[in-house]
């Protein structure tokens, strides 16, 4: 390899890092957990995985299945989108199991909401600040131009998601995780982030 194909190389390389780190910079997990009793649905080469993402509202519906079966795709399976199977409001178990059945599924990865909170954080103000350093010409005027400063309070929201992967051929949960998610910019970019946190996560516990 020559020189100029090796740095541009080493420069796709680095983006790609930066990609990765910069998607889940707000997304961490509160808890994951993975089934002592059930078996790795196995090499993800191959196999048919139904996305389902249980929300009512279908536009974040549609775009986070599609955005988890492109995932999939690329790990090998066949992802397959649950609104493509069923039509919109239809949620009668017998009808899922059959659809499920009929696109010869044998496994499904699941996507809840669960909540969407304000999160309010109180920091301290830097004591070595000029403001501070003196008590004329310094403190005296800053603390009477702004009585509330000292403390600096944010308010954030929080978005709680339930990420789960169910073996259709064992009917058994394999694994299961609980993800917290502050200050998601769009639908989209939380979206593409989370499931790609989840794969992730899912990759390392080695379910697949």
């Amino acid at each position: 390899m020559s020189r100029m194909s090796m740095l541009k190389a080493t420069a796709a390389a680095c983006a790609a890092l930066f990609l990765v780190s910069t998607a889940c910079e707000t997304t961490s997990f509160i808890s994951t957990w993975k089934n002592p009793s059930a078996q790795p649905l196995g090499k993800t080469k191959g196999r048919t995985v139904i996305a389902c993402v249980m929300a009512n509202d279908e536009f974040l519906r549609h775009g986070a299945e599609d955005e988890l079966v492109a995932s999939l795709n690329k790990r090998g399976s066949k992802g397959i989108a649950s609104y493509t199977l069923l039509p919109p409001g239809v949620f009668d178990e017998k009808l899922a199991k059959a659809a499920f059945e009929k696109a010869g599924a044998q496994g499904v990865v699941v996507l809840r909401p669960v909540s969407s909170d304000k999160e309010v954080s109180v920091s301290a103000t830097y004591y070595g600040s000029p403001y501070y350093g003196g008590f004329w010409g310094g403190y005296y005027g800053y603390g009477w131009g702004s009585p509330y400063g000292g403390t600096a309070v944010s308010v954030d929201t929080v978005v709680t998601v339930e990420i789960l992967l169910y073996s259709l051929e064992q009917n058994l949960l394999v694994w299961a995780g609980r993800s917290k998610t502050t200050n998601p910019s769009n639908v989209q970019a939380f979206v593409r982030e989370l499931v790609t946190a989840s794969v992730c996560q899912m990759e390392k516990s080695k379910v697949f």
